[in-house]
């Protein structure tokens, strides 16, 4: 693991081949340890997932600068708009010249086209996009957790599952990648804040995502995970459905 940032402890660590999780622990008031995670996807198109909130913007472009040059972007990627997803979208295309947001089509007709210095790259559900050795499919997911446009990025080479605010796991000082047990501490999260919007086609959904059998999960809070993310995703399903 690289520190990248002493100050603020922003730090970036490889937890697949050519995936970086870029993260910076904070303190919330009332609220106790917490992280931000994003993932740099290394490859001739290389792909940035989640922004981070905008004041971050600097700390997490120090950070993309300690892997590549963060001008060789192509794609600002996210999971839904949201500040710590997409905040800072407008100085990300600024910073990097041939880039363009990435995200689903609902998501780029109701907010990004207006939103983007840039119009988006807008993906359907299940349409796969080539980064060179790297391979990304978008997977439809409204309200899982929550917002209308969400979506999540499967990266095929690496089986890696970019799974957004899934597995939100509180704390600022938890392990890059864990294979131990995040259900737990995610639900108990959930539990606390209820974050999740309770779809109906949540089961439906998580069964979707878990037919992708990926073996990481790219979590957007607290550490990525390595494992069955099927059986992950199944149990997750189960839990939401006391």
């Amino acid at each position: 693991m690289t520190i990248t940032n002493k100050q603020s402890g922003t730090n970036v660590h490889e937890v697949a081949e050519g995936i970086y999780r870029i993260n910076t622990p904070v303190a919330i008031e009332g609220a106790g340890g917490f992280s931000f995670n994003q993932y740099l996807i290394v490859d001739d198109e290389s792909l940035l997932f989640h922004t981070g909130p905008r004041r971050m913007f600097p700390l997490v472009r120090e950070a993309v600068a300690s892997v590549l040059p963060a001008e060789q972007l192509r794609y600002i990627a996210f999971s839904h708009v949201e500040a710590d997803e997409c905040g800072p979208l407008n100085e990300w295309l600024a910073v990097a010249p041939q880039s363009s947001p990435l995200c689903g089509a609902v998501a780029a007709m109701v907010s990004i086209s207006d939103l983007a210095d840039r119009p988006p790259r807008p993906l359907a559900d299940a349409e796969r996009l080539s980064l060179g050795k790297h391979a990304v499919r978008w997977l439809d997911a409204p309200h899982l957790p929550h917002a209308w446009e969400c979506g999540f990025l499967m990266e095929e080479r690496t089986s890696t599952l970019l799974c957004g605010d899934l597995f939100t796991q509180g704390g600022a000082d938890l392990p890059p990648i864990t294979e131990s047990d995040i259900l737990e501490p995610s639900e108990a999260f959930r539990h606390e804040m209820d974050y999740f919007s309770h779809t109906r086609n949540a089961g439906v959904l998580l069964a979707k995502l878990a037919s992708t059998n990926p073996t990481t999960l790219a979590c957007m809070h607290g550490s990525a995970w390595r494992g069955d993310g099927a059986k992950l995703l199944r149990a997750l399903a189960d839990s939401l459905s006391l």
